[in-house]
């Protein structure tokens, strides 16, 4: 999609729960939403990939690039956080013993991205990726955002 196209259709996006936005096609990325899947019996997030309609609008939203899908992306109503910021205020929301790292935000962004980008860049190599972006099963489809993977 260009910058210079925009999504075709709204998707309803409700805003009472935190949005984790993912690389729908990164085997690191959706095992990592399963992990956080796991850890969150009380649905305290929603997950979109950044491939849909809900994740573009959402990038749209908070003028992040929609072609580069490098990071994941903490939604909390009008604001939003990428890399190691989202990864970290989405463990503490998870709770304990996941919070216990949430004062590693004191460390500087650019020192805890350095890891972070690594990561990023190397994930297709080291996890490989899928052809399409998962669906998910039917027992936990509510807690992702509807729409169209593109």
């Amino acid at each position: 999609m260009s910058n210079a196209e925009s999504v075709d259709t709204d998707v309803d996006i409700p805003t009472d729960k935190p949005i984790l936005l993912f690389d729908g096609k990164c085997n690191l990325c959706n095992g990592f939403v399963q992990w956080v899947i796991d850890r969150d019996p009380e649905a305290r997030f929603r997950f979109a990939a950044l491939q849909s309609e809900a994740g573009q609008q959402l990038l749209e939203r908070h003028d992040l690039p929609t072609e580069s899908f490098e990071t994941f992306v903490l939604v909390e109503g009008d604001d939003y956080y990428t890399r190691s910021t989202a990864a970290l205020r989405m463990l503490k929301r998870l709770g304990f013993p996941y919070s216990l790292l949430y004062p590693f935000v004191v460390v500087p962004r650019p020192i805890r991205d350095v890891v972070y980008e690594f990561v990023a860049a190397n994930r297709y190599d080291w996890f490989g990726q899928r052809d399409r972006c998962m669906v998910p099963p039917p027992d936990i489809e509510d807690r992702f955002l509807d729409g169209d993977v593109r």
